[in-house]
């Protein structure tokens, strides 16, 4: 008969498959997270000297205008392209997902790749393709020609719609990921609920919102998520449609594009990189998104 193991006993039949995974999360983030706290109180780079200055770098980033002003703005700018992605994205992914999965649908996996090809392109190259379609030099004649002259215009070039037509192009590029996963979930939902509610008499819109929403709450609760965390970590499409101080005069300013000025690049017109005020922002952010990660974890993870 054998012997049954011990927890002890078990954790260890597992540890030497574990170690690589652990030890290559706890060198790539693990470290560098903490490390990234301890930089945002310190002041000065490696090259000229370090020293501390405590909370002073967070002061200085909520108190003094030339900085407090840039940070809210690309605070506010990167939750309205939060919003614009859950808005458009993700609920064009639903709609899309719940096409595509009706049993009557033709084509659908040659709607699949469609949806998911942009996926598969290099934001750099989609970023300035857009910029190109987006430039009036270059799209004004053929729109002038089929009658849509109405929509040559500078749409980068203007602050009221700069960051609006980034955030759509950012959606055009990554709806497939949230369309397939919700494709996937759908699929996973048992035929047996669709029947017996079609035998009560519930028509294809009360089953969508009674049955099939309620059952892949967990994943829109994990697109959701993943959305939030992107976004607010978003550099290369402004990189590409833009550059990195937000232009037209910071319009399309994010986090990511202050953080890389201020940490990396350093700030115009001085340009000399301040890794501790960089580290801090970071470090802020990092805050925000545990804030807006952990209840939407657990209003939608739910053991029922």
């Amino acid at each position: 008969m054998k012997k049954k193991l011990t927890q002890g006993q078990v954790f260890l039949t597992w540890l030497p498959y574990l170690l690589p995974a652990l030890v290559v999360y706890v060198v790539f983030m693990a470290w560098p997270l903490l490390d990234s706290l301890r930089l945002s109180l310190y002041t000065g780079s490696a090259g000229i000297g370090r020293s501390l200055v405590g909370f002073d770098n967070f002061k200085k980033l909520f108190t003094v205008h030339e900085y407090s002003a840039r940070y809210w703005g690309a605070f506010g700018h990167t939750f309205y392209f939060f919003l614009i992605h859950m808005a458009v994205q993700n609920c064009l992914g639903i709609l899309f997902a719940a096409i595509l999965t009706n049993r009557f649908m033709r084509f659908r996996i040659g709607y699949q790749t469609i949806i998911f090809i942009p996926v598969t392109l290099a934001v750099l190259v989609t970023g300035y393709l857009w910029k190109l379609l987006l430039n009036p030099v270059w799209s004004g004649p053929f729109l002038d020609k089929i009658g849509l002259s109405f929509l040559v215009r500078p749409w980068l070039g203007d602050r009221t719609t700069a960051l609006t037509c980034v955030a759509f192009v950012s959606c055009w590029q990554w709806i497939g990921i949230p369309t397939m996963m919700f494709v996937a979930a759908l699929r996973n939902i048992s035929d047996d609920y669709f029947e017996a509610a079609t035998i009560e008499g519930a028509s294809s819109r009360q089953i969508f919102w009674r049955i099939k929403l309620p059952l892949i709450k967990p994943v829109a609760g994990m697109i959701a998520i993943l959305t939030f965390v992107n976004n607010f970590n978003a550099f290369d499409v402004v990189f590409a449609m833009e550059n990195v101080n937000g232009a037209p005069n910071y319009a399309t300013d994010l986090i990511g594009t202050l953080f890389y000025r201020v940490g990396i690049a350093g700030q115009h017109p001085v340009g000399i990189p301040d890794p501790g005020l960089g580290a801090a922002i970071a470090t802020i952010t990092f805050l925000v998104l545990c804030l807006g990660v952990i209840p939407t974890l657990r209003a939608t993870q739910g053991k029922d």
